[in-house]
Formats: C-alpha cells, structure tokens, sequence
C-alpha cells in the first residue's frame, strides 16, 4: 500500500497528466493540448521544490497554459507548416520520377488503371497503351498520385 501511496504525490500526477496531454496532441495535432501537457509538467516541477495546496497547483497549471497557448502557438504553427511545406515540396518534385523505370504489378489497360512498384511502392498508374504484368514501364508524367506511364 506505501509503494501505491508513493505513486499518489502531486509531481507524480502531473508528471502523468503532462505526458498523456502530450500523447493525446500527437492523436488530434492542433497543437492546443500540448500546451496544457507542457504546463502540467511545469507545475510537476515546481511540485517538486515547494510544498503548495492544489488550487496554487491548478492557478499555475491555467496561467501557464493558457499564456503559452496565446503566446506561443502562432510561431509553433508556422515553424511545424514551415517545415511541412519544405519537405512537400521536396517529396513532390517531379524529376524525382520524370524518366524513371518502374515494374507494372497490376496490368494497366488504355483507359485502364494499373499498379506499378516504384522505390518500394505500389503506385496507381495509367497508360494510352496496354502494358501487362512484369512489364518494365518508364514515367513519364504524374497526375496527382497516379503516374502516367508508357512501355519500354
């Protein structure tokens, strides 16, 4: 019963608390919980070196929060689209594939979509002729996320 009572300590709670608010950010990101998570282990902290009553514990967990939520929150948003949108853009630069050869895994009829196996991949693609199974394809354009490919 004392190793349970060990585990009831208020930097303890909140240690616990933070970390699931955390988790739960990375379930629904909005980046609007992980705030709350970061201030519940700030009051962890604090926790630790004073002895304080728990409505001292929740002023400081909602003063926290909410100031980084207001004051932080725009500049988290650009850094992480910043980020995003760089690496989009470099996933999505088409001579990455333009002239590359891949293997039809599924056959691709005219008018017909077809799968390919490109860098380890399976591909939706498309073709203006009939290419069966096994066949080696070279791509030659891209339409969203299907390739447009023609035999070699």
């Amino acid at each position: 019963m004392e190793a349970f009572q060990t585990w009831l300590k208020p930097p303890v709670i909140w240690l616990a608390l933070g970390l699931i608010m955390v988790l739960l950010e990375f379930a629904n990101p909005g980046i609007v919980i992980i705030f709350f998570g970061i201030g519940a282990w700030i009051v962890a902290l604090v926790c630790l070196f004073l002895d304080i009553s728990l409505n001292i514990q929740l002023l400081i967990f909602l003063i926290v929060s909410v100031s980084m939520l207001v004051f932080l929150r725009r500049w988290f948003k650009e850094l992480f689209h910043s980020q995003a949108a760089s690496s989009s853009e470099e996933d999505e630069s088409f001579d990455d594939y333009f002239g590359k050869h891949a293997v039809v895994t599924r056959e691709i009829s005219a008018g017909l979509k077809g799968k390919i196996e490109f860098h380890g991949t399976y591909w939706d693609a498309e073709s203006f002729d009939s290419i069966p199974e096994g066949a080696t394809v070279e791509i030659i354009d891209k339409k969203n996320i299907t390739f447009i490919v023609k035999p070699l």
